[in-house]
């Protein structure tokens, strides 16, 4: 599936965005009554189970998901099983939607491999009607695509930009 890129400001916002970039430089002795600054690793942990317990909300099927979450660059690390390719590719757009995530390397198993789909960054100006008569040739072919995005879509008209959408393959 490769290495998905995602707009680092937009999204979710699952945890506090400067926390998330990089740990705060070590501060001269602090009384004893200041707590310590968390640690990178500590901030990468706890923005990694926030994505987990998100893609867990979506009730999506998918067994054993951890995430990994790299602070400095952005990067998300998935892994674990989906039902279909289809659950997959959301996983990795609910790993990818979120703010301060720049990538997502979804790393998981398929237990019913099949094609995968395209995707399409979402510009200002985009309907889900638009973007359906460029990968389709029919603006009424929307909910194909809505459907496709569910339950990270909750309506129609509810897209922003920078956001990553799944155009999936139409049925024969």
């Amino acid at each position: 599936m490769g290495l998905f890129s995602f707009v680092k400001e937009a999204g979710e916002k699952l945890f506090g965005g400067s926390q998330a970039h990089a740990a705060p430089a070590p501060a001269p002795a602090a009384p004893a009554a200041a707590p310590a600054a968390p640690s990178q690793d500590e901030l990468n942990a706890r923005a990694g189970k926030a994505i987990e317990a998100y893609v867990a909300s979506q009730n999506l099927g998918v067994s054993d998901v951890k995430v990994q979450f790299h602070g400095p660059e952005g990067k998300v690390t998935v892994t674990g099983t989906a039902p279909t390719q289809a659950v997959k590719e959301k996983v990795t757009l609910c790993c990818g939607n979120v703010a301060s995530v720049t990538s997502v390397d979804n790393q998981m198993g398929v237990a019913n491999p099949e094609p995968e789909a395209q995707y399409h960054d979402v510009v200002r100006g985009d309907t889900l009607s638009a973007i359906a008569k460029k990968f389709y040739g029919d603006a009424n072919k929307y909910p194909v695509i809505f459907e496709a995005n569910k339950p990270m879509l909750t309506h129609p008209d509810k897209i922003y930009p920078g956001q990553k959408l799944r155009i999936p393959p139409l049925a024969k």
